[in-house]
Formats: C-alpha cells, sequence, structure tokens
C-alpha cells in the first residue's frame, strides 16, 4: 500500500485568504494592471474551434477499435476535453463576452460543454465563484476535499486511486458537502447536452460517443493536463495556499498555471495572465511555483507528507444559497 502520509487534519488557518490583500497592493504600485482587465475575444473562436475538431474526431472513430479509440481518447480526445474545461473555467469568470452580454458566456460555456458528454458548464460556475471569494472556507470552498477523502485516501496506493478517480470527487463532492437548488440554466444545460448526446450515438454510433466520454474522465485524472487540479493549492509548502506554474502545458490551458494571478485579478483573462506577471514581477518571483504537473502528480502519489488533508482551511462561514442571476 505505500507509505502512510503523516497528516490527520487539514491546515486550519485563521487569517483571511492572500489574494484580495495582494490584489491591492498591486493596484496601488501598479494601477497599469487595470489594462489587462476585460474580456478575450479570441476565447469563442477557440472553444467552436475545438467542438467542431472533437465531433470530427467522433465522426472519424466512429467505427475504430476499442484499443485504438482509449488510446486516442487520452493522448488527443481527452487532451482537448480537459482544455475545454478550462476554457468553460475561463467562461465562467465572463471573460468570453465580458459583462456586456452575460448571457452569451452561458450559451458558449453550454456550447463548448458538448464534447464533454455530461452537462456542467452552469453547475461550474455556480460552485467555482464561491472558491475565488470564500477559498478554504471549511463550508463553501468546494475545492477542497471531504473529510472522507483525507481520512480514506492515505497510503500510496489509495493516493494513486484518488488522482485517477478525481472527476468523480469534483463532481460528487459538492451534492453531499453544499448542495444548491437546481438553476432553469442547469436544466438547459442538460436539455441541450444529452439531445446532442443522443443525436451524437445516433448518427455517429456508440464508439463515437464512447470516445468523448472516456476522453472526458482519463483526462480529469491520471493525465499530466489533470496536475493543476493538485499543484493549485494543496500545500507541497507549509504558509503557502496557492502555487503557479510556470510550464509548456500553459499553451493548451488558456495558462490556468499563472493561479496566483488569476486568483488575484480572475477577471484578468488568461491570455494576460503572463502580462501580468511581468508587469508585478515583484510580487510573484519570489513565491513558490511548480515548473512540471507530472512531478506535482508523482509527488502526491509518493510524498508521505502530502494527500488530501494537504489543504488550507478556514472556519466556516454558511452563505445564501438562493441562485443568483448575473
Amino acid at each position: 500500500m505505500g507509505a502512510q502520509v503523516s497528516r490527520t487534519d487539514f491546515e486550519w488557518v485563521y487569517t483571511q485568504e492572500p489574494h484580495a490583500t495582494r490584489r491591492k497592493e498591486i493596484l496601488a504600485k501598479h494601477p497599469e494592471v487595470k489594462t489587462l482587465m476585460g474580456h478575450d475575444p479570441s476565447l469563442k473562436w477557440k472553444v467552436l474551434s475545438m467542438v467542431a475538431f472533437q465531433i470530427l474526431s467522433a465522426y472519424f472513430l466512429r467505427d475504430a477499435s476499442w484499443v485504438t479509440i482509449v488510446i486516442l481518447a487520452y493522448v488527443l480526445g481527452g487532451t482537448i476535453n480537459h482544455s475545454m474545461t478550462l476554457a468553460i473555467h475561463e467562461i465562467s469568470h465572463n471573460l468570453a463576452f465580458g459583462h456586456i452580454w452575460p448571457m452569451g458566456n452561458r450559451i458558449i460555456g453550454m456550447i463548448g460543454n458538448l464534447p464533454l458528454i455530461l452537462p456542467m458548464s452552469i453547475s461550474f460556475k455556480k460552485y467555482h465563484l464561491e472558491h475565488h471569494k470564500f477559498q478554504g472556507d471549511t463550508d463553501i470552498d468546494m475545492d477542497i476535499p471531504s473529510d472522507f477523502e483525507g481520512k480514506y485516501f492515505r497510503t500510496t496506493f489509495m493516493k494513486f486511486i484518488w488522482v485517477i478517480c478525481q472527476p468523480f470527487f469534483y463532481t460528487l463532492r459538492p451534492l453531499f458537502k453544499n448542495p444548491k437548488p437546481v438553476l432553469q440554466l442547469e436544466i438547459m444545460n442538460s436539455i441541450i447536452q444529452f439531445t446532442f448526446d443522443g443525436l451524437l450515438w445516433y448518427f455517429f454510433g456508440f464508439k463515437a460517443l464512447m470516445y468523448l466520454l472516456i476522453g472526458t474522465f482519463l483526462a480529469m485524472g491520471l493525465h499530466p493536463t489533470a496536475g493543476h487540479f493538485i499543484s493549485e493549492h494543496y500545500m507541497f509548502i507549509k504558509g503557502h495556499e496557492t502555487y503557479s506554474y510556470y510550464g509548456p502545458l500553459n499553451s493548451i490551458v488558456f495558462n490556468v498555471g499563472y493561479h496566483n494571478e488569476h486568483h488575484d485579478f480572475p477577471n484578468v483573462p488568461g491570455c494576460n495572465l503572463p502580462k501580468l506577471k511581468a508587469m508585478a514581477p515583484e510580487f510573484y518571483d519570489d513565491l513558490p511555483c511548480h515548473t512540471s504537473w507530472v512531478k506535482v502528480i508523482w509527488d502526491f502519489i509518493t510524498d508521505p507528507e502530502v494527500g488530501p488533508y494537504s489543504r488550507v482551511k478556514r472556519s466556516g462561514g454558511k452563505v445564501d444559497a438562493t441562485p443568483k442571476r448575473d
């Protein structure tokens, strides 16, 4: 089973999350950062291109062997689908059309959701914005593992299983820890998604559908791009709760690796996050960071000092769960 994780609880702190404070300091010293805020006009075209590519790929693989489908689902389709989840992450911050047309962001998010096979775009936004506002809050931040995960996945082998099963934990955790009323847009997201799934199965066949679905799950678990799930907030160095990654995979995940920068300025699109770091190097250059997501996954699995409990937590404060309009 391997070495057992030494941590038996989360890292509890009694300070506010660090990003709001650093944001004020950066803006005071570098007001030019405001020029980077806004939306990414190219984001919608990238999303539409990826959707078209995945539909064509599913069509050409409709009669392929299962071995070919699984390999390509991991290497190609899964990589693109994981990239799409980060496009949806950008869209959740209204970075496709800005705040001029909020519904446009929701629409392009649901379109980008199509190759993922399971509806998630609207639900993701509902929980993700709270992760920014209440980072580490024991009641509200659903990015933090549950006590069950911390207690059960404590050995090298069990952490390996946990990494593979990450898509299940991310999907089910909010339903158990902080369920929210279903939004009308979530129902719309589901209707559009399952209609697409049915049409894909009818016209292209079961294997085409499975190529996309298998890719979604494989790329959200033991996959290089999935290293960002662990690298972003798992405490590899005591006292630091957010980490950036400055490696080459940023080029296919909308620079989500620039995670300190993203949390400091969530209204700066991913395409501008490297510029943000360059504008305020004195705030970022000395922060601990990662250079390899593959190494992050390896270290998480093998290091007995790190596990699902390696997260900073703050005392909870339940908020009104009534759905809010954009």
